[in-house]
């Protein structure tokens, strides 16, 4: 049985000011620092065989503020642009208040919660779900049907699209899912790569 344990970074600097963050590549706050580090700790019982993280320092140092608390620095780490958050395009540094106003708020929740509907200049969920997959099939799962135990650091969105492919929701059913920062969620993988159980830790 295979473990893949998915966590999105703790807060970042934008998270509390409550903007679109996307590509840009902002800092952990001390208490983003300390999510992860609490993450770390409700890890510590699992020995990952390798992780996997985006190109964006805030997921990057939540890997590893874990991986310290967990004793396993020396884990084999992939980087990749593909695990990156959605790009919010124009939105992005925008205070999300202020984007209502500018824009209405139903404008704004298409935007941000639609399944296929980019906002100017940037990637629908359905956009970032076309990189992230074909990612995971061709990095993440093979390593997960050899039945290892592997740890994913990324973001809301990129991790919302694995969520969808793993747990076979509907783009209706997706929308729904929010995944809160520097929480471990955790599957159990059968060997023929179908999910068993999942659960937050």
């Amino acid at each position: 049985m295979a473990q893949l344990i998915l966590i999105r970074h703790g807060q970042s600097q934008w998270n509390l000011e409550n903007k679109f963050t996307g590509w840009v590549d902002v800092e952990l706050t001390p208490k983003g620092r300390q999510e992860a580090k609490d993450a770390g700790e409700k890890l510590r019982p699992y020995q990952f065989d390798q992780a996997f993280t985006s190109g964006l320092k805030r997921a990057q140092e939540t890997l590893r503020l874990i991986l310290e608390v967990t004793g396993q620095t020396d884990l084999p780490i992939e980087r990749d642009v593909a695990l990156n958050e959605r790009m919010y395009g124009d939105l992005q540094g925008l205070n999300k208040a202020e984007t209502v106003e500018k824009f209405g708020e139903a404008q704004v929740k298409v935007w941000r919660r639609s399944y296929d509907v980019p906002p100017p200049g940037g990637e629908s969920l359905k956009d970032t779900a076309e990189r992230v997959l074909p990612y995971y099939e061709r990095r993440i799962h093979p390593e997960v049907l050899a039945g290892k135990t592997i740890l994913v650091a990324a973001h809301g969105n990129s991790l919302r699209s694995l969520v969808m492919h793993l747990e076979q929701l509907s783009k209706e059913e997706i929308l729904e899912v929010n995944i809160p920062t520097g929480a471990p969620l955790f599957y159990d993988i059968d060997g023929q790569g179908k999910v068993v159980s999942h659960r937050y830790l």
